[in-house]
């Protein structure tokens, strides 16, 4: 059975005007977005293979820091704390050099800032630790850990930032 919601709208639209667009023959903001599909031109193409090249080079890097100081079950992982704090520190100091005092190439943040450190840091990683803490009975050290590595995470990036900036300052002083 047919219900309002099945039929076809009226020819004027619900306001009465034309479902081409006001009236005065442009068409309406929607139709011209569908009318004109997006594509991925070549420039997308080499940021994508710029961000995997980097991720695949951090992720490396954590996979190798967590072989060099594995965490045992249920004990505290200083590994996973000790990367994601130290990836911010350097995010932090990073964008900062690339926003505020030089510009590089524009493939350098794709490739250094997300691909690179975004494959360093591991906050799935982080999530699966405080889950494997709580699994544990561990529900106190999991949650000193759940807040302590947001604190500890977003002071490296203030860290990191403000260290660029003093150093920055320092090297502009007359002598």
């Amino acid at each position: 059975m047919a219900t309002e919601d099945d039929a076809p709208p009226a020819p004027g639209g619900p306001s009465g005007e034309s479902p081409a667009g006001p009236g005065d023959g442009r068409p309406a903001p929607r139709a011209a977005a569908a009318a004109k599909p997006r594509t991925a031109g070549p420039a997308t193409g080499v940021v994508v293979a710029v961000v995997s090249a980097g991720g695949v080079l951090g992720a490396c890097a954590r996979y190798g820091a967590g072989l060099r100081w594995p965490t045992a079950p249920g004990t505290f992982p200083w590994t996973t704390l000790g990367i994601n704090v130290l990836g911010c520190l350097v995010i932090g100091a990073f964008l900062t050099v690339i926003t505020e005092l030089r510009s590089p190439h524009p493939l350098v943040r794709p490739f250094f800032g997300t691909g690179v450190l975004g494959g360093f840091t591991t906050f799935s990683t982080y999530t699966v630790d405080v889950q494997h803490l709580t699994s544990a009975s561990r529900v106190g050290l999991a949650l000193l850990y759940l807040a302590g590595t947001l604190t500890a995470a977003m002071g490296a990036v203030w860290a990191g930032a403000a260290g660029v900036r003093l150093l920055a300052a320092t090297a502009r002083r007359p002598r």
